[in-house]
């Protein structure tokens, strides 16, 4: 297929070499052009816009920052929208508010091109190993369609429903995950500030019914003391604020995740928004406060 592919960050980058592997010509964009180069070693085509690229794909995907990032990039000058044809397909694998892609699905649309919101959890290594786990918004069919793509990027694939629905997910997932880097962060404080070894003690949960996959990972980077980014903090307090965001929406009360987002905000105020989200540990060893 003519793919493009939009969002060569950490992640985006070898999700796109998947695609160009499997056999699919791909064009690709980006605002500094030295981020296209280890695709365009690998054959992609490059384009000189958004708008370009789509007038190329029969299904564009798109991987950036945030929400404000993927409605320029759709409906902004020489934007996605200038040069997609009727029948053409946006996947936004991007973490963005529910009711931003129910929007940019309802505004494309009218033109006759469908979306697929689909966000993904595993993080760089899952981008890299194509296990990904992805959720997904939109029509069925149009999954469908794509589903032999997300094959080659991911490992489990879950249509969640209408548009929007893959977002739920996502922030669903991201209220989990946090909150647990944020309990195990607890865990490990509580444990120094006791006098027991906080290595030991990670080690004792871990075979018990407190194991878990961020127990293991951030964990292990928290008694290591190693504090450089998976994934940067400030993109999990990006997330966190989706997440509040969506509770004041909806009236609906989450205390544990309220909570969690202070401590991000603390976070971040602390200057360790590039760190990561394992730094949530020295938040707790700081007593909150600001330097």
């Amino acid at each position: 297929m003519r793919l493009g592919f939009i969002g060569l960050g950490v992640m985006g980058r070898p999700m796109a070499l998947h695609l160009l592997q499997a056999g699919h010509q791909v064009a690709v964009w980006a605002r500094r052009s030295v981020s296209c180069e280890p695709l365009l070693a690998a054959g992609a085509l490059h384009c000189a816009s958004a708008a370009a690229v789509a007038g190329y794909a029969e299904v564009v995907f798109t991987m950036v920052t945030a929400g404000a990032d993927v409605e320029h990039l759709t409906l902004g000058a020489d934007g996605l929208l200038a040069g997609f044809a009727p029948g053409s397909i946006l996947v936004d694998m991007s973490t963005i508010a529910p009711q931003t892609a129910h929007s940019l699905a309802e505004r494309l649309s009218r033109s006759g091109v469908d979306m697929l919101d689909a966000p993904v959890s595993g993080g760089e290594q899952g981008a890299i190993a194509a296990t990904l786990a992805i959720m997904v918004g939109g029509k069925a069919a149009v999954l469908e369609r794509v589903r032999p793509l997300f094959a080659l990027l991911g490992r489990s694939v879950v249509h969640v429903g209408g548009h929007g629905a893959g977002q739920v997910a996502k922030v669903c997932n991201q209220m989990l995950m946090v909150a647990a880097i944020q309990a195990v962060a607890e865990a490990l404080h509580l444990s120094r500030a006791a006098g027991a070894d906080p290595a030991r003690v990670r080690q004792a949960l871990a075979g018990g019914s407190a194991g878990s996959r961020v127990l293991e990972v951030m964990g292990g980077k928290m008694v290591d003391r190693d504090f450089v980014a998976g994934v940067e903090a400030r993109l999990h307090h990006k997330d966190y604020r989706i997440v509040i965001g969506e509770a004041h929406r909806l009236g609906i009360p989450l205390p544990v995740a309220a909570q969690v987002d202070q401590q991000l905000n603390a976070l971040m105020a602390m200057g360790w928004g590039r760190a990561d989200t394992a730094s949530l540990l020295r938040v707790l060893e700081a007593g909150g406060e600001c330097s």
